[in-house]
């Protein structure tokens, strides 16, 4: 008999998408009323047109994606982000439509700005509720812990930074002594509250009401032990894989005929999220040609007087799932190395052409590349793509290297807008690049490449360490 793991649920999965529909309904509805005094089915109509947007943007950029325990500001920045994107679909649907005529700008103007106030101001009522319910008890479980090991502190630790789950901790248990503890130097606010023999007592008395298991995997006969004897109660109890001494990726859960299974090592941009990251890329990437066409003629025409050699240079490197691609650049050198050994720019290197020096400077150099978005061999955000040559040569020395090509190498990346540009002349630089690169893959959301592009924009100017 194959039983699948079902996903759990919180009553606020359900409720709060609810409640921001509301938000949305009720801002349009206000402004509305005040403007007209009245609500008709066209205003109604078109609050429930932005409520399927925002819901629908709000799951692709992460907003529902969110830890509760989140700081408000973050959540209103996630608002505001899926609200933006929102107003930009309805502004094309009424360009397209002209529905946009049936509406005054000045009542289209005060709901931009009311509904993610009313959205925010829900939220934050519904987590004011939240705690206080919790605060009396409502709601709350006694949790035990079964295994006093960094699993289990970092499992405790989460606990306490979050008091939304609604846990009240009762306590570590383990056959182990704290000496014998994987974690003897844990802080001492984690000591062992009894054996696990204690546990399995306490939670058929009823003094437990969920049990979390965070042996290693290895102890598997302890863990049957604990199940076969927990049977004998009515606590809920939770396996925790040690997944997190893997370097995972992206993990997700999935089902391969109803055998669940956590990929250790994945690509996010799977289905509906790779389709609206290619459908944005296009986008962006059309208008920003179309702007920038005659700067570009104008560097065009300046590569080629100041120096001579062709305007462009394709560098081999490698694109998705390691693939190697041929990426445009404007010239900045009298020399395009493209070989088996690739030397990296240096401050001063007298290879780099006067212009090439501006153009590195403020990345002008890179614009050709939104052909490569168009074509789909890049995106306009990713990892940023390193010379085949490199790509060999650190491949061997830094652990995880190549699962920066789980996904497109970008115009722009997470590594960029933090400091990570220029040479890589030791080992640490490009270990903190490649670690960056790995936040980009496990944290992806469409929000998230939107944040760095703007932050691209502030930053491009200024960076003294690209040369």
């Amino acid at each position: 008999m194959r039983l699948p793991i079902l996903p759990h649920r919180h009553w606020w999965d359900f409720f709060q998408p609810c409640l921001d529909a509301a938000g949305v309904i009720a801002s349009l509805a206000t402004v509305k009323w005040i403007a007209r005094g009245w609500v008709d089915d066209t205003t109604l109509a078109m609050g429930l047109i932005a409520v399927i947007v925002f819901l629908l943007t709000g799951h692709l950029t992460g907003l529902y994606r969110k830890s509760h325990a989140g700081s408000a500001n973050m959540e209103m920045s996630s608002i505001v982000g899926a609200w933006s994107m929102t107003v930009l679909v309805l502004a094309l649907l009424a360009f397209a439509t002209r529905y946009g005529q049936e509406f005054a700008r000045s009542v289209m103007l005060c709901w931009i700005i009311l509904a993610p106030t009313m959205i925010g101001l829900g939220r934050m009522c519904l987590r004011i509720i939240q705690q206080g319910l919790l605060q009396r008890g409502i709601g709350t479980r006694r949790i035990a812990v079964a295994g006093l090991n960094e699993l289990g502190i970092q499992m405790a630790d989460n606990v306490e930074h979050d008091p939304s789950l609604g846990f009240q901790m009762v306590g570590f248990f383990d056959d182990r002594n704290e000496l014998r503890s994987e974690q003897a130097s844990s802080p001492a606010k984690y000591s062992l509250e009894g054996d696990l023999t204690e546990m399995i007592q306490k939670a058929r008395e009823g003094e437990i009401d969920t049990i979390f298991i965070t042996l290693p995997m290895r102890a598997e006969d302890r863990i049957r032990y604990l199940l076969d004897q927990l049977s004998d109660s009515t606590a809920s109890v939770y396996i925790v894989p040690d997944f997190f001494v893997f370097e995972l990726l992206h993990s997700r859960w999935t089902s391969m005929g109803g055998i669940p299974a956590v990929s250790v090592f994945e690509n996010p941009l799977f289905g509906v999220d790779g389709v609206v990251k290619r459908l944005t890329d296009v986008a962006i990437a059309t208008a920003a040609l179309i702007v920038a066409a005659i700067p570009m003629l104008a560097i065009a025409i300046a590569v080629k007087v100041t120096s001579p050699g062709p305007v462009f240079f394709r560098q081999r490197r490698y694109g998705l799932d390691g693939r190697e691609i041929l990426v445009w650049k404007f010239r900045s050198m009298r020399t395009c190395d493209n070989g088996a050994v690739v030397k990296q720019a240096t401050k001063g290197d007298p290879r780099v052409t006067r212009l090439g020096n501006v153009l590195r400077r403020t990345s002008l150099d890179e614009l050709p590349q939104l052909f490569n978005v168009i074509v789909g061999t890049m995106s306009l955000v990713g990892p940023r793509p390193h010379a085949s040559a490199h790509n060999e040569q650190y491949r061997c020395r830094i652990r995880g290297y190549m699962l920066r090509h789980k996904v497109k190498p970008g115009i722009t990346g997470l590594a960029q807008v933090n400091g990570c540009r220029g040479e890589t002349d030791t080992i640490d630089k490009m270990e903190r690049r490649i670690d960056w690169d790995h936040r980009y893959i496990r944290n992806w959301s469409l929000w998230l490449d939107l944040k760095i592009l703007f932050k691209t924009l502030r930053v491009a100017w200024s960076q003294p360490e690209a040369y």
